[in-house]
C-alpha cells in the first residue's frame, strides 16, 4: 500500500527571515515571509507531488481512491517568529 500520511514541519530561519519546510514529501521546499503564504502555497502543490512523486501508475490505475488519498500533516513552528 502506497504512504497514506506525510508530513510538513514550518521552520523559522532567523538569518533569512523566512518560513521554510521541512517534509518527507519528495520535491517540497517551500518557502515564504509569513506562515499563512508558506501553508496556502505547501496546500496547493502538495498534492502534486505527492501523486508525482509517491505513487506508481499502477497505484493509480488498481488502486480504489480512498487507499490514493494521503493525509498532508502541516505543523506550524512552537515560538512565533521574532
Amino acid at each position: 500500500m502506497a504512504k497514506r500520511a506525510f508530513y510538513v514541519r514550518a521552520k523559522w530561519d532567523p538569518t533569512s527571515r523566512v518560513y521554510y519546510t521541512d517534509s518527507d514529501i519528495v520535491g517540497l521546499h517551500v518557502e515564504a515571509s509569513t506562515i499563512e503564504e508558506l501553508e496556502a502555497i505547501v496546500m496547493e502543490v502538495a498534492p502534486e507531488l505527492i501523486v508525482s512523486n509517491h505513487l506508481s501508475a499502477d497505484d493509480l490505475v488498481n488502486k480504489p481512491m480512498r487507499e490514493l488519498v494521503p493525509a498532508i500533516l502541516f505543523e506550524k513552528p512552537l515560538a512565533k517568529a521574532s
